[in-house]
């Protein structure tokens, strides 16, 4: 455990970190060797633990937390729905008006033809439900082989079974016998650390070339949906030269 700390609640926390919880994306002999930094505090974009250390976020939670925290406005609309109605399920041709309210405000947002949202819990969960309805989808228009997901390498896409399938990174898939079939990569746009020669210009097309090429080699009657991040943000923050992105939606 870490002995340089000052406030007795730290060591407390750490002890019943150690015995208790199980950390995400941790490495357990530095965890029980130092225990976890334990936040206590947050406001607008700085944290502060529980050695009153303040820190910037600068990964906004996890990369979730954009408006930044102690947001009294929010705090006040949460309450507020708390007291009247803090939860019901949309399950069974159900509804409330938040989760209405909601969605049109994102429809207006979306790209055109994007007009319908599917509320879940988490990116993981919204990913392996994406994952079904791709699929159903393609079996509602008589076509129920197209089924085969293509990602990329290094992507991420969430740490469920299908999430992390989806996604390729693969000290992921090393953890239970991932991925699941039904899902192909090809290599990531990373023209920095492997464009080699290549101009990024070229580069982009080359490494957008990869998924016209895997269709092929799987059948497009049997490819179902590309999934890809626009950047990769967990692989290292990855931006694809300009070219990536143009070719992509040629070949789709």
């Amino acid at each position: 455990m870490n002995n340089a700390v000052n406030n007795p609640k730290t060591a407390h926390w750490q002890a019943l970190s150690q015995a208790h919880h199980l950390a995400p994306f941790s490495d357990y002999k530095q965890l029980a060797e130092k225990g976890p930094r334990i936040i206590t505090e947050a406001k607008g974009v700085h944290l502060w633990d529980s050695e009153g250390n303040k820190i910037l976020d600068g990964m906004a939670g996890l990369w979730c937390v954009a408006v930044g925290y102690g947001r009294e406005e929010l705090v006040a609309a949460a309450a507020k729905q708390m007291l009247q109605l803090p939860f019901y399920n949309t399950f069974f041709q159900t509804a409330h008006p938040p989760v209405l309210e909601l969605a049109h405000a994102i429809s207006q947002l979306a790209p055109a033809g994007m007009n319908h949202v599917f509320f879940t819990g988490s990116g993981s969960e919204g990913n392996d439900t994406m994952l079904r309805l791709v699929r159903h989808y393609w079996a509602c228009k008589d076509q129920p082989n197209k089924k085969i997901i293509i990602g990329r390498d290094n992507g991420y896409h969430g740490s469920t079974v299908a999430g992390a399938s989806l996604g390729g990174m693969k000290f992921m898939h090393e953890q239970g016998d991932l991925p699941i079939p039904g899902i192909a990569h090809i290599p990531q746009p990373y023209w920095f650390g492997e464009g080699g020669e290549q101009s990024p210009e070229d580069f982009g097309i080359w490494a957008a070339d990869q998924l016209e090429k895997r269709i092929l080699e799987l059948g497009e009657d049997k490819v179902a949906a590309f999934i890809a991040e626009p950047i990769q943000g967990a692989g290292g923050v990855i931006i694809p030269p300009e070219t990536y992105w143009p070719r992509i939606k040629e070949i789709l």
